[in-house]
């Protein structure tokens, strides 16, 4: 076997030791599964064997079921389906039911298994230890248990939606399976789902000493007189499924099919004895497998951002090492990426225009600590060791050995121009310089360089220390050392990279205005505010556009118009922007609504339990219309539709140049409606030729911004697709 190594000592007791070739991490693949297949025909003949601990070789247990082997099996069902449909769904069921059928085995059977949990198990192999009768965590702050696969489209398969719901409190069973959360050592064995926590190299030792104790193989559910904690026929149980569906309904608004079918296993699976709950339980992973929303999901945020998390886009340069960064600006962004940095391993200076202002950035790292410390996230020892690495000061001299330099100042050329020069000055000459900034070109700040060539753009997305996307700029002049240089730097911070080509707004927030632009427009129009926000998330965006725009600053929207119309100038400014947005947002700050930061922007933020009201003069800026004649697919339609045709922009205009960064960048930038896959998966879904038909509809109504782009026309017209057209291979050729 190439997977797994056993090994039997004196006592009888077999350690199976999961450790695939060639892998940072365990996953259950064909491989896996055969072989494991034969493990337990193994032990089950092998009579000299009592127990077994389920280990694993790496730093972690396990990731979960390689994803590429359930396209695999997708595409193999749709190529049976096309000769004989009922076979192609009894293949589909085959598969999906064939790892239950192997953990019941394991779980079944007439000895006892321990899973040794030295790390992370998630998904199918957090599947696989719940089917052991004992579970040893390691309490190491890093390991983590749970079942994410509803946040890639996808519905636990392997038994989780049975055996969770019979391990733990129903309201908790529930949140963690439709959320998806994974839990720290602690708190999985508060809930139940682990037996013993015990230090990171004393797992297996402990994993023994279970066994040797007289572990029954017998899970909870096989015994006689067994009561799982959520009884659906009791008044509770009754009451937690309705609020239970209330609430998964007000979150996903029905988009995302997985997690409806997620309800359905636990209200079905609890109603019948175990083994008949695994078989519903794989029907409705084969139903949801099949449906669009898991195909967009699993490509784009699984196959697409661990493409690109590996440095898809990286140019073949050599790689230098990462020592030493500096930061300059200590404000909120500035602090947030001295913070990432620090806790990635690298030296960091920090430096402001004065020392008091220097100390607070990194004041702000300290801050951050003590509440993980106080949530028993982190240590003391950790903290001080990470604050170490963390030099504030006003001194650029300092910078001299630093491999990059990233500028995080004011939103303003000239302060961004006078830091550059600063840092030309202390630089050895090899130094790569990035600029933080989120709309002023990057070809523009490199002027001020004396080194263009060493010049990019690195966005960052508030809060930093949250927000897993990066945008890297390349402007004309940027040569493949920056490039290589700031894609190194984000995968080390473990952030997700996409490569962007220069223009004003770059590409995330040449999105996300347009998605702001149609609230502005929509309110100019009467649509009652309400609507804007709910309909927005209806459509799948997890926050509105009012509500964002209080997060990201009303007078920010106010300057970067005031900008785009000094550099371009009134008559060119007014082809890209509406006067009336304009006059509109102008009215909202002169009335000091500037946004949440202030307490006050399209919403009132109150202290809690009030929360956020929306502002009730608002409706007196615009005449509001009737709510009952307004056709809610067709707001919906207009946020998702008008996200869509700037990303089709961007990428006939060569800012975006690969279609997995396209997806991937909007969905982690600012959350385009996950369940389609992003923008442009989102236009495939559709398809070309009916999403083009109905853009030149909104356009006939709503403006000229809904008009499809030549390139749109072109592929409806030859009945193209974006993931059918622009291989990764031609994406390369044209990066």
């Amino acid at each position: 076997m190439k997977n797994f190594a056993i090994e039997t000592d004196a006592d009888g007791i077999a350690t199976i030791t999961w450790d695939m070739p060639g892998k940072s991490m365990n996953v259950i693949d064909i491989t896996v599964m055969d072989e494991f297949e034969k493990l337990v025909a193994e032990i089950e003949a092998d009579e000299e064997i009592k127990g077994v601990v389920l280990t694993s070789g790496k730093s972690t247990f396990g990731a979960g079921a390689d994803l590429t082997m359930l396209q695999d099996m997708l595409a193999k069902f749709e190529a049976e389906k096309a000769r004989d449909a009922d076979a192609a769904m009894q293949m589909l069921f085959d598969n999906a039911y064939r790892l239950n059928l192997l953990l019941r085995r394991v779980e079944a059977g007439d000895k006892p298994w321990v899973a040794a949990i030295n790390g992370t198990a998630l998904g199918g192999c957090f599947e696989m230890a719940l089917a052991c009768h004992g579970r040893v965590m390691s309490e190491d702050e890093k390991a983590t248990v749970g079942l994410p696969e509803v946040k890639v489209g996808l519905l636990p398969g392997g038994g989780g939606t049975q055996r969770v719901a019979r391990l733990v409190n129903p309201q908790d069973a529930v949140t963690m399976l439709l959320q998806g959360k994974a839990h720290r050592a602690a708190k999985a064995k508060q809930l139940g789902l682990v037996h013993e926590v015990v230090p990171a190299g004393d797992v297996i030792a402990k994993a023994k000493e279970m066994l040797k104790g007289g572990l029954k193989p017998k899970a909870p559910w096989d015994e006689r007189g067994f009561r799982a904690p959520l009884n659906i026929w009791s008044p509770d149980g009754m009451q937690m499924l309705a609020a239970g569906n209330a609430i998964m309904r007000k979150e996903t608004y029905a988009n995302y099919p997985n997690a409806t079918n997620i309800m359905k296993c636990v209200y079905e699976g609890m109603q019948v004895p175990f083994d008949t709950a695994l078989k519903i339980e794989s029907r409705y992973f084969a139903n949801t497998i099949q449906s669009p929303e898991a195909a967009a999901m699993i490509r784009s945020l699984f196959i697409n951002m661990q493409e690109l998390n590996k440095g898809a886009r990286r140019p073949d340069v050599p790689k230098r090492e990462l020592n030493k960064i500096g930061v300059i600006g200590a404000g909120f962004m500035g602090a947030g990426i001295a913070y990432v940095t620090a806790k990635a391993g690298m030296e960091v200076v920090l430096i402001d225009r004065d020392q008091d202002a220097a100390d607070k950035g990194k004041d702000w790292s300290r801050e951050t600590l003590d509440k993980a410390i106080k949530r028993k996230h982190s240590t003391e020892e950790k903290r001080d060791a990470l604050l170490a690495k963390i030099e504030a000061t006003t001194d650029y001299g300092k910078l001299s050995d630093c491999d990059l330099v990233i500028e995080a100042v004011f939103e303003d050329k000239g302060v961004k121009a006078d830091v550059t020069k600063q840092v030309d000055a202390a630089s050895s000459g090899t130094m790569i310089f990035a600029s933080n900034t989120s709309t002023i070109p990057i070809g523009e700040l490199a002027e001020a360089s004396k080194n263009a060539d060493n010049f990019i753009g690195i966005h960052f997305f508030s809060p930093v220390d949250k927000m897993m996307l990066v945008e890297i700029i390349m402007a004309e002049k940027t040569g493949d050392d920056a490039l290589a240089l700031a894609i190194d730097y984000v995968t080390k911070i473990k952030k997700t990279p996409i490569v962007v080509n220069d223009t004003r707004g770059f590409y995330v927030n040449r999105a996300v205005i347009r998605y702001m632009q149609e609230a502005w427009s929509m309110l100019i129009e009467g649509v009652p505010v309400p609507m804007i926000d709910n309909l927005a998330r209806a459509a799948g965006m997890p926050v509105g556009p009012l509500t964002l725009n209080d997060a990201v600053a009303l007078d920010l929207s106010q300057k970067v118009m005031k900008q785009t119309l000094a550099d371009l100038g009134e008559e060119e400014a007014l082809k890209v922007l509406d006067k009336r947005h304009i006059d509109l947002i102008d009215t909202m700050v002169e009335h000091g609504r500037v946004g949440k930061k202030a307490g006050k922007g399209w919403y009132d933020y109150n202290p809690k339990p009030v929360g956020a009201k929306l502002w009730p003069d608002l409706k007196t800026i615009h005449t509001q219309q009737d709510a009952d004649a307004i056709d809610h697919q067709e707001i919906e339609d207009r946020f998702l539709y008008t996200i869509a045709l700037e990303a089709v922009r961007c990428f006939e205009e060569g800012v975006v140049t690969d279609i997995r960064e396209a997806d991937v960048g909007a969905i982690l930038g600012f959350g385009f409606a996950p369940f389609t896959g992003g923008p442009l998966s989102f236009i495939d879904g559709i398809g070309v030729e009916a999403f083009t038909a109905r853009a030149n509809d909104l356009a006939s109504r709503h403006g000229e911004h809904f008009s499809p782009p030549a390139l749109l026309v072109e592929m409806a017209k030859n009945g193209e697709t974006f993931y059918g057209r622009f291989s990764h291979e031609e994406q390369k050729q044209a990066a």
